[in-house]
């Protein structure tokens, strides 16, 4: 018989997960400090759009090892992390409002919530499914902090209308999905099997309209500030 080999199961708060938040934190402050560095229009556009490959390419790889083998309940790219590093590439690599919106609001809130509370099962470092989860997760909030603090990008309440009406009309999309083939995407017919926040916020289905009331309220939160600067700076320079 061959040597008996066992992977190490991620556990949350354990060594690896420390060292992600610890990743995170630093990478957090260079990309910011990266995107104030620009010197010219043109090498910020480089480094974005490098940025942006490098995320998309993640992404892709992910969502063809989520693939094999087929699996509706996992494979149909459904879940908020499956759209949102999409949806942060393009917004890093063509700099459309619309997707940057998209990159802040979900990213700088559901993808962050997933380093506090990750829906992650199975082996831990380094496994390419860990490698691939905390990869994308990374990524899209450091893309959400470089448009922001690093490159000066802002959302007004245009941008949240549009967010909140984008995520409302993916949530009535994949609920119908998961009625019909007994799938989970996006934890909307049920909750996750790990420990995370729903935990708080009561049985299916009320836990949805806690969610929806806390995302609408943190959502707008993150919105007013820029709003506010923005008018103080425009009647400033009206005197």
């Amino acid at each position: 018989m061959g040597p008996i080999t066992t992977e190490r199961e991620f556990s949350a708060y354990g060594p690896s997960h420390w060292l992600v938040l610890l990743v995170f934190v630093v990478g957090a402050a260079l990309v910011v400090y990266v995107g104030r560095g620009h010197r010219s229009a043109a090498r910020a556009r480089r480094f974005s759009r490098a940025f942006a490959v490098t995320l998309f390419a993640l992404s892709l790889a992910d969502l063809l090892y989520e693939t094999v083998p087929p699996d509706i309940e996992r494979s149909v790219p459904l879940h908020i992390s499956d759209l949102v590093p999409l949806v942060a590439s393009y917004a890093l690599f063509f700099r459309r409002q619309w997707a940057y919106a998209l990159t802040y609001y979900w990213g700088l809130v559901l993808s962050t919530q997933a380093l506090v509370s990750p829906a992650l099962t199975g082996p831990d470092f380094p496994h390419v499914n860990f490698l691939f989860f905390w990869g994308s997760h990374l990524m899209v909030v450091w893309a959400a902090i470089y448009l922001t603090w690093g490159l000066g990008m802002r959302t007004d309440w245009r941008d949240y209308r549009i967010t909140v009406m984008i995520t409302a009309t993916w949530a009535a999309v994949t609920m119908a999905f998961n009625t019909a083939a007994g799938a989970n995407y996006g934890f909307l017919n049920r909750k996750s099997e790990t420990v995370s926040v729903l935990d708080l916020l009561g049985p299916w289905p009320w836990y949805l309209l806690a969610v929806a009331a806390l995302l609408l309220t943190v959502w707008a939160l993150m919105t007013w500030p820029w709003v506010r600067f923005e008018n103080r700076d425009t009647r400033r320079r009206s005197r």
